[in-house]
């Protein structure tokens, strides 16, 4: 029987030990999806105790306190610190075979030296020696993720965006990483949704009243032209459905403006024509665009009234029409358009898809990647099966890696988590005598996909 996480947790095979320790766990880490706050970061934000650090933000942790019947009090409401840690501490140990079973011990080995699992009964010690580490140096937000090797990350912001801390933190020289913001459009992609016509709005007072398609255009390429000042590389976009049409959108973008009732249609005609124009112009800046499919985000009404979005209330929605991904990549593909794409699913039907569609649009270069097992497919299985998909359907040695899509400065654990995955699958080709026992060859390899090939597709 092997021990609790210990050093080979993951690695079932001698020459996975040798990729993981020799190769994989020095490597840097850049961070090309995630929802931390850059003010956070800025003013190198203290910590008083583990719920700050976990619960506060993550979505993932309250999903399993409430699937064990853990009160929202506990959770998002207003009950003390330590209660809130203590609930989760006693929901932990049921939770065996989750990803955040294993995230939350990965942090609390790398962070704060403990090594023992945590349960209701250590609670209480565990808090006490984590708060008294917290409050000692090293434990701020640059230096967790400092302690992690980050090196780059990039956030996800709304086009209105200030980028106030972003600004800060380009003129700030003691910082040892780099934080670059993402352009992510997703309250303009979504026109039939309430938060399109604030959007234009608040677009509109910083970069010209929005009135019509044209202006609306205007504001947008205005809007790349600051991200980029500040350093963008990555844009990104959430799709609960992935609608695409070819036309002209002018009349559609009135009657939303307008507040009236749209078709699917007219859905549909506006979103191709937004994609087909963003595309055009992340092409033209060298920008990286991500599309993030398959959510339904917000079903729950009650977590929506009591907290608004965000509160853990979504799930895995429909598969992804290929055809309409194909239309879009296509006639962007073919007015020599097409940016570099990284295709992300959260249906595991889409997963074939994906894998094989991004190696179509391969004959000017790979630009098109099928990226990282995401959100609710980011535990063993799910990650497992994406690597299985790249070596099978794709090309697992050109892979950009792994992100962490996360709001907590300690979940950089996962990236580890990911990399112990990755060379326990390459470590189970070679044992099984797939692949030669070359781990020089391989463990450049392993280099490749856990940071060089991010480094070099963002161009970061």
């Amino acid at each position: 029987m092997k021990k609790f996480m210990d050093k080979d947790f993951l690695l079932t095979t001698e020459t996975a030990k040798e990729l993981f320790h020799g190769y994989a766990e020095d490597c840097p880490i850049i961070d090309y999806h995630n929802h931390l706050p850059p003010k956070d970061i800025f003013e190198r934000r203290r910590y008083e105790n583990l719920t700050q650090i976990w619960l506060e933000a993550d979505h993932y942790k309250w999903r399993c306190m409430r699937v064990c019947g853990v009160d929202e009090y506990y959770i998002t409401g207003t009950a003390d610190a330590y209660e809130k840690f203590l609930r989760f501490a006693e929901i932990l140990p049921r939770l065996i075979g989750s990803p955040v079973y294993h995230w939350a011990h990965l942090e609390l080995q790398r962070y704060f030296g403990i090594y023992e699992p945590l349960t209701a009964d250590n609670a209480k010690v565990i808090w006490e020696k984590t708060c008294a580490m917290l409050a000692g140096e090293g434990f701020d937000a640059v230096s967790l993720l400092d302690k992690a090797k980050v090196k780059a990350l990039c956030t996800t912001d709304d086009p209105a965006d200030s980028l106030e801390w972003h600004l800060k933190l380009k003129d700030d020289g003691s910082i040892p990483f780099i934080t670059l913001p993402s352009f992510r459009p997703d309250r303009f992609l979504h026109i039939d949704q309430p938060a399109f016509i604030p959007a234009c709005k608040a677009l509109g007072e910083k970069y010209g009243e929005i009135s019509d398609w044209d202006s609306l255009k205007n504001a947008l390429r205005a809007s790349l032209d600051f991200f980029q000042s500040a350093g963008c590389r990555v844009t990104d976009h959430g799709f609960t459905r992935f609608r695409y049409a070819r036309g002209n959108c002018e009349a559609v973008v009135k009657k939303a403006l307008r507040g009236e009732t749209l078709s699917e249609e007219d859905i549909a005609l506006y979103q191709g024509a937004l994609l087909r124009f963003l595309g055009e112009e992340y092409a033209q800046r060298g920008l990286v665009m991500q599309l993030h499919l398959g959510p339904v985000r917000n079903t729950s009404p009650v977590l929506m009234k009591a907290f608004g979005p965000d509160a853990g209330g979504d799930s895995i929605g429909a598969t992804t029409d290929p055809f309409l991904l194909a239309a879009y990549l296509g006639d962007l593909e073919g007015e020599d358009k097409l940016p570099k794409t990284v295709l992300y699913n959260l249906h595991p039907g889409d997963s074939a898809m994906l894998s094989t569609m991004a190696v179509d649009f391969c004959a000017n270069g790979a630009k098109v990647q099928y990226g990282a097992a995401w959100w609710l497919l980011d535990h063993i299985r799910g990650i497992s099966e994406q690597l299985d998909q790249l070596m099978e359907t794709g090309l697992i040695s050109g892979s950009v890696g792994m992100l962490t899509d996360s709001r907590s400065f300690t979940s950089f654990a996962r990236h580890e988590y990911f990399r112990r995955i990755l060379c326990n699958k390459l470590g189970e080709k070679v044992e099984n005598g797939e692949y030669p026992c070359d781990l020089s060859f391989l463990g450049e390899l392993v280099k490749d996909i856990c940071w060089r090939n991010a480094k070099n597709y963002f161009g970061i």
